[in-house]
């Protein structure tokens, strides 16, 4: 060993030991910021199936590879970090001799092959990838990006750290060519000899380039574990057990679309009949009451800003931002986390935990920030402002999007559950939709007498469950299909087809009450439970007898769909719900309804979030506007997994938009770009938000809005009047 080896070994010791010091340091204190969290066993569930999906998603990219540029650059880059640490793990023996080198796998020519193309493609991975950023960044006037909130220095920091350790491989293996040291042949390493030809055969150059090497990465692993909010660095340690223990591992994408978390006070699932606000916690009022793996998720986003790119109410100027949300609360729990970890704390009654002696040696700074409110405006100090919170129309964008799996909805609704249970805090206009549904069993304060007057002069009976011994599906109206007059004209040309095919259905008629979607969503989660209780009873008594297979149910509200199918479960009622175009689709399919009169005018097909992204329901839809025009639909660039929200979610249809562009403007104004003449839709809130948009575009004469079953109804029975066109005034 020379004085060069010497000097590089002690170096490289050195800094080592200081990065490996903080690094334990850092991860100690995550962990134990992460620990406060509330119980959550059921992510501990399924193991085997939890580790097959994070073995896929990461390894396979599946959720990244959706931006198929930055998917395939990212994944080379990821590749990279994991097989490329080797090397880092090389460059120790390469400080220490000139032809130092992995044991056993390090003279293996397959190791050399691999690790040099991996290198290879790693630099052009991130070439790609600092090239999207610098185009992206927020600086520019005339982009939208987003990065737009995102601590732009870390992720030129970690880039760049990517770029010359990448670098700095290449140049430790041109020095080993260049002093005759390399055991790789030329076919497989061939940028490692060009680079050995361009450089001086200098027989220290291995070990200060592999020194060089060392301190950048350490350097890295200072930085990193100097800050703990790092989530562009740290993600790559975090992403694996983020997305191992994602809420459910078997669905194909965002665990946290379709169902939300039920109430849980420590760990486990709030029953309101027994429930003590003073005893069990009623959502979310203090960050510490997330679960760990809401505070995992803060952990691990990465500020890479796919969720904001989709979110409607970013893109309509309003104040969420699904990224800015997750990291307000990220910075508030690690700066909080002092005061809590030295025993602070507030119990459910709001009582101090901590005494005077310990409040007495506490940082100030974690002090002042456990006094801030979590949703409070700014003048309050709020962490959350509550435009923030109520802007969130639940429609999964946020979800479907994010590489990492955060659970964006499930977090924001449990906050809105303890605004609107614990402190009645929420939008005025709001309250009545509530009251309604406590009184009336429904949004819109109608009679229950009235349920059924969309069945009157539709010239064929329409059986009650209880009046006939038999049927095979229960059509599951909902309110909309039984109060709102545009919807009343999709129940009636669902309930004349189904009669057409010859399907054996029943109604509840009065028996039926509100889903209590809306009721969950906005965070009420006691009127929700109260109304699907009532109908779980009513429902299971309807199907006594029947095995879950043959308790079918078919709805034309994506949101009674999903509350149907994905939540009813959590409160004993198992049936299998399907979805009104899924079953048209398969009617027409089987021969059983046969369009014969073209559509035409074009048609474009706008995916409902509770339909499409939530449950995934994107080809039937398309399969029976298919068959009704006789052609092809004409595609929104924001479409099926993409596409964008109409504004009615998260019962945002009972609350009034105050704050920059509607959302249904916004959508509406991307349809009628596609030049066709119909919108069709699949869910009766987003027919009376588009309907609204158009009108108050002015071209309700010139472009219509009518749901999948009306368009079908005109190409089986031209002259039916069940689907004469949807132009009723917008709602008030």
């Amino acid at each position: 060993m020379g004085s060069v080896q010497i000097v590089t070994t002690i170096l490289a010791a050195a800094i080592t030991a200081v990065a490996v010091v903080l690094a334990v340091r850092a991860v100690m204190k995550m962990t134990a910021v992460i620990r406060l969290g509330q119980p959550a066993p059921e992510r501990f569930a399924d193991k085997g199936a939890r580790t097959t999906k994070m073995l896929v998603e990461t390894a396979g990219h599946t959720r990244m590879l959706k931006w198929s540029v930055v998917g395939a650059a990212h994944w080379f880059v990821m590749v990279g970090f994991i097989v490329l640490s080797l090397l880092v793990l090389e460059a120790y023996f390469e400080v220490v001799s000139t032809g130092g080198g992995l044991p056993i796998v390090g003279h293996w020519t397959v190791f050399g092959l691999v690790t040099e193309w991996i290198g290879i493609l790693g630099l052009v991975g991130i070439v790609v990838l600092m090239a999207i950023r610098l185009r992206n960044r927020p600086s520019r006037p005339e982009n939208r990006s987003r990065f737009t909130g995102s601590t732009m220095w870390q992720g030129y920091f970690v880039e760049w750290v990517v770029l010359l350790v990448l670098i700095f491989g290449f140049v430790i293996r041109g020095f080993k060519v260049a002093t005759d040291h390399f055991e790789y042949p030329v076919w497989a390493t061939p940028l490692s000899h060009a680079v050995g030809a361009a450089l001086p055969a200098w027989p220290a150059g291995v070990s200060v380039a592999a020194l060089i090497k060392i301190m950048i990465s350490m350097t890295w692993l200072i930085v990193i574990s100097l800050n703990v909010t790092m989530g562009v660095a740290w993600h790559r340690f975090l992403a694996f057990p983020n997305i191992f223990f994602k809420r459910d591992p078997e669905k194909p994408a965002g665990s946290g679309l379709g169902p939300l978390r039920p109430m849980t006070s420590e760990g486990k699932p709030l029953d309101f009949e027994e429930a003590d606000p003073e005893k069990d916690q009623f959502g979310v009022a203090q960050v510490e009451q997330f679960t760990w793996k809401g505070l995992l998720d803060f952990s691990t986003c990465t500020e890479c800003g796919r969720c904001q790119s989709q979110c409607p109410a970013w893109n309509t100027g309003k104040p969420l931002s699904p990224k800015l949300l997750v990291l307000s609360l990220r910075d508030h729990a690690y700066a909080k986390a002092p005061y809590l970890l030295a025993g602070g704390g507030k119990d459910l009654t709001g009582e101090e935990k901590a005494t005077e002696a310990q409040l007495a040696h506490m940082d100030v700074l974690a002090l002042a920030e456990a006094e801030r409110p979590l949703i409070g405006s700014a003048e309050e100090g709020g962490v959350i402002d509550p435009d923030v919170l109520w802007s969130c129309t639940t429609c999964g964008a946020c979800v479907e999007q994010c590489p990492v799996d955060i659970e964006h909805v499930d977090h924001i609704v449990d906050m809105r559950r303890y605004q609107v249970l614990i402190e009645s805090s929420f939008p005025s206009e709001a309250g009545v939709m509530l009251r309604n549904l406590e009184n009336k069993g429904n949004p819109w304060g109608a009679p229950q007498n009235t349920r059924e007057d969309w069945t009157k002069g539709l010239g064929f009976e329409v059986p009650r469950v209880g009046e006939v011994d038999d049927f095979e599906y229960l059509f599951w109206v909902g309110c909309a299909g039984a109060f709102e007059d545009r919807a009343k004209k999709t129940t009636r040309a669902v309930a004349t087809l189904l009669n057409e095919a010859g399907v054996s259905f029943a109604i509840l008629g009065e028996g039926e009450t509100c889903s209590g979607d809306p009721a969950r969503r906005i965070g009420n989660e006691f009127v929700f439970q109260m109304l699907a209780q009532q109908n779980v009873e009513t429902l299971n008594e309807a199907f006594e007898g029947r095995e879950k297979s043959k308790r079918k149910i078919v709805a034309t509200c994506p949101h009674c769909f999903n509350t149907l199918g994905n939540e009813y479960g959590q409160l004993g009622g198992e049936f299998e719900v399907v979805h009104h175009t899924q079953l048209l689709a398969h009617l027409v399919s089987a021969g059983k309804l046969t369009p014969v009169q073209p559509v035409d005018g074009g048609v474009t097909y706008h995916d409902p979030c509770y339909l499409g992204r939530h449950n995934r329901v994107f080809a039937a839809p398309r399969e029976v506007l298919g068959d009704s025009i006789q052609g092809e639909l004409t595609e929104m660039p924001r479409n099926s997994e993409r596409s964008f929200c109409c504004g009615a979610g998260g019962a945002r249809m009972w609350m009034e938009e105050k704050i920059g562009k509607r959302i249904n403007v916004d959508r509406v104004e991307e349809a009628m770009a596609t030049g066709a003449k119909t919108i069709a839709v699949g869910c009766p809130f987003c027919s009376t938000m588009l309907n609204d948009g158009v009108n108050g575009k002015g071209a309700g004469e010139d472009v219509e809005v009518v749901d999948v079953a009306s368009v079908l109804l005109r190409s089986v029975k031209p002259d039916a009047p069940a689907g004469e066109k949807e132009t009723a005034p917008a709602a008030g």
